[in-house]
């Protein structure tokens, strides 16, 4: 399987990049997610991977081979899109072996790989029936069978798990993490979800306004967001930011996540003081919702037999060494 080399491409709708002068290197077999809201350019970033789009500068190299300008079907990928996009009027069978036979693989080949794929995502029992038999689950096993009988170098997948409920898509992330370090695949996993990202990727490219803002490890974008759009946009809930002063004893702004906070009940001299206006017990913690003096609201997690009043008066303190600072103005991590 391939690397990718992304070098400093850019997609444009008329006057307005959704891709601008990205450059991202996706290493051999590792598991890469494009993150970020809708219209940030993650997925203009995938279809100019597979050549769906044709970028307006750049280039795309999948495995030392420049394949810019070659037409999607010669850069050896695979796709799983959002939709499972299965023909109805055709068996299991026939669905996961569409490609190849494209592809004018032998009768014996096709019925070898489909089974092998088949098999890895536990469809075998559909193979002779129609996609109208299968669950939601089943149909997306199905589309994920089609892209790995292939064999292509790299699989490029576009919000897979969105159609599913919530159950089914914490089952199907986990298969999936599962399927891809079995296949040792190089794998791009577009998605806005960013439990997904964290729990699935190998590193996460965080966009924006069509920039990669941060590529990271999860636990390094988590805990060291590199500006405060990532803290906000990773973690539920969203990093805390509460005006303060730096080390360096200019204005700044505080970046500290809610489990990182002790709350005290007494005053405490190293404490901002506040008062408790919401609690929300979520069974394995509590998140209660602190308003300062200063009038900021902060989230803290808690145990969940903590049981402290509404309206209470509490102190909070930032563990030691939990904390980071943000640029007021431009809102990038300034020291910590």
């Amino acid at each position: 399987m391939s690397s990718i080399e992304i070098s400093n491409v850019t997609k444009r709708y008329g006057d307005k990049p959704a891709v601008d002068n990205v450059s991202l290197t996706i290493n051999k077999h590792e598991f890469m997610v494009l993150l970020g809201p809708s219209g940030c350019g993650k997925t203009t970033l995938l279809r100019s991977i597979v050549g769906l789009e044709r970028v307006d500068s750049g280039t795309v190299t999948i495995g030392g081979r420049d394949v810019t300008n070659r037409v999607p079907r010669k850069r050896n990928i695979s796709m799983v899109f959002q939709s499972y996009a299965v023909f109805p009027h055709m068996t299991v069978f026939d669905n996961i072996a569409f490609g190849l036979r494209n592809q004018k693989v032998a009768d014996n080949e096709v019925k070898r790989r489909v089974g092998e794929a088949a098999e890895l995502l536990h469809i075998t029992e559909l193979l002779d029936r129609k996609p109208a038999a299968a669950s939601g689950g089943q149909r997306q096993r199905i589309a994920v069978a089609r892209a790995i009988a292939v064999d292509a170098e790299v699989l490029l997948m576009d919000e897979p798990l969105s159609n599913l409920d919530a159950l089914l898509r914490l089952e199907m992330r986990a298969e999936l993490k599962r399927l891809m370090k079995e296949l040792q695949v190089t794998v791009v996993y577009v998605t806005h979800d960013q439990i997904e990202a964290l729990s699935m990727g190998d590193r996460i490219a965080v966009m924006k306004d069509g920039q990669i803002l941060q590529c990271a490890a999860p636990l390094e974008v988590y805990d060291r967001p590199a500006d405060r759009f990532v803290g906000s946009f990773i973690g539920n809930p969203p990093m805390n930011f509460i005006p303060s002063l730096s080390p360096t004893g200019a204005a700044a702004l505080m970046g500290i996540r809610a489990e990182n906070i002790v709350l005290h009940e007494q005053a405490h001299p190293t404490a901002l003081a506040g008062r408790l206006s919401v609690i929300e017990p979520l069974g394995s913690q509590n998140l209660y919702t602190v308003v300062l003096q200063s009038g900021h609201t902060v989230k803290v997690a808690t145990r969940p037999d903590l049981h402290i009043p509404i309206d209470a008066a509490v102190w909070l303190e930032p563990m030691t060494g939990k904390a980071l600072w943000f640029d007021v103005d431009r809102g990038n991590s300034v020291t910590s």
